[in-house]
């Protein structure tokens, strides 16, 4: 084992005198008595260098509210979608489609999901790495686009009126405990039974955790409709109603595009993604055997961009995945990383790379978004406008902005159609993906 050294009583002294003799420190530490540390670092003309204003303004829907549930990837999806049909059927007022109903359907797939991979993970030793990673991560709320696409192509859709929100499906923390206790109990269940040479029970051992689990989402959630009435007035104030629309209608008939035409680019510069290759996660998914696996071209930023900036500018809104926790204002509504300035009130260097930033493990997508509108300047992004789904409470109604810079350190993804990526970026579409481990970082969106 190494040897550790340690902070000597002389090492602590000198730092002690340092620290009293500096006149500064002692005005920051007297502020920070009664003031949140960002609220002391806040740099005053964070709000003026990016007003509310963009050349590029896609004009949608009031935003939605995933209250306190993880589940930022479907809102974010099906807002992308509704937008769609909405246009579609010149719909006037507030349309959702239920996110409740996709995010019934997510859970029992991930349910089935973590079965299989226990199971295939089964003769592993507790202490082995992608074992324990499986075991602490379990099921959660999260999730990719390419998730969506599997869930959407075997269930369908439906309007919110057809399955709305529980107080469950809005919060979804003591749900997702009591799965993730049942499914630690099935893997620990089946490991016994496999040492006794018992293993032609497991199936019916997992039967029963995939049944027991369906009655909570049940119960949790409601029950998913097999047919409803796609209602809704349009512009002119016209009644319309289709009855008896089943999920997959809504799908393909009444929304009526195809989700295989839309992939996910990345921007990681890290070592070990060298651009312009496709990848994958292992273990990321949901709908076992599903013919959309999860997966993205990762491209340097100038590309990233150009693709995204092309949707935008065909009136079309962009998902994507960020780090929405780095120098937020959450009630302002602007994420900018100018807008805190930490290294002169602590006197501390922290600056780091966005590849630093992902192999230290510092920063790594938590959050699922819409693109919007840009603010171009000789053709130039100076900064973004974002559809979140945290209510219409916060920001300029639930509406945000990032700055071009941070859009460069925090953005890690986007779903593009693939007819914006060039000719060349859609040959690079057809390679096999390298399969990264369960815990790289651009995984982190599910978890």
């Amino acid at each position: 084992m190494a040897k550790f050294e340690t902070i000597s009583a002389a090492d602590l002294a000198k730092m002690n005198r340092a620290y009293l003799a500096d006149e500064k420190a002692r005005i920051v530490r007297n502020a920070l008595t009664i003031n949140d540390v960002s609220t002391i670092s806040r740099v005053y003309t964070a709000n003026q260098d990016n007003p509310n204003l963009f050349s590029i303004d896609i004009k949608t829907l009031p935003v939605t509210n995933q209250m306190k549930s993880g589940r930022c990837w479907l809102f974010s999806s099906m807002n992308l979608l509704r937008e769609m049909i909405a246009k579609k059927y010149h719909i006037k007022g507030q349309f959702e489609l239920s996110q409740n109903f996709i995010a019934f359907y997510d859970k029992l797939e991930k349910i089935n999901f973590f079965l299989e991979t226990s199971l295939a993970e089964l003769d592993k030793d507790w202490n082995d790495e992608t074992m324990r990673y499986l075991l602490q991560t379990a099921v959660g709320d999260g999730g990719q686009w390419d998730m969506m696409v599997s869930l959407v192509k075997k269930y369908g859709i439906c309007p919110k009126t057809a399955m709305p929100e529980t107080f469950q499906s809005g919060h979804t923390m003591s749900m997702n405990r009591i799965i993730n206790k049942r499914l630690r109990r099935f893997t620990a269940d089946s490991k016994k039974l496999a040492k006794t040479g018992r293993k032609e029970d497991i199936k019916e051992l997992k039967a029963q955790c995939l049944y027991e689990c369906y009655g909570l989402l049940c119960d949790c959630f409601g029950v998913p409709p097999k047919s409803f009435t796609f209602e809704y007035i349009d512009i002119k104030d016209q009644y319309h109603a289709y009855r008896n629309v089943t999920p997959i209608q809504m799908y393909k008939k009444y929304l009526g595009i195809d989700l295989d035409d839309y992939v996910g680019i990345i921007n990681g510069p890290t070592k070990d993604k060298p651009f312009h290759k496709m990848y994958t996660v292992k273990y990321l998914g949901n709908v076992a055997g599903s013919n959309n696996p999860v997966s993205f071209l990762n491209l340097p930023m100038d590309e990233f961009k150009g693709a995204v900036l092309k949707q935008l500018k065909a009136g079309e809104l962009v998902w994507f995945g960020c780090d929405c926790s780095k120098d937020a204002d959450r009630e302002k509504g602007l994420w900018d990383d100018k807008q805190y300035d930490y290294e002169h009130t602590f006197d501390m260097d922290l600056e780091m790379s966005k590849a630093d930033m992902l192999d230290t493990r510092e920063s790594a997508m938590n959050h699922a978004m819409v693109l919007t509108g840009v603010n171009l300047v000789n053709d130039k992004p100076t900064r973004w406008k974002i559809e979140n789904s945290w209510g219409d409470k916060v920001a300029s109604s639930g509406f945000y902005i990032c700055s071009d810079t941070w859009f460069d350190r925090y953005m890690f993804e986007a779903v593009v159609n693939k007819k914006y990526l060039t000719a060349v970026q859609r040959k690079y579409l057809n390679q096999k993906p390298k399969i990264l481990d369960p815990w790289d970082p651009f995984g982190s969106l599910a978890d």
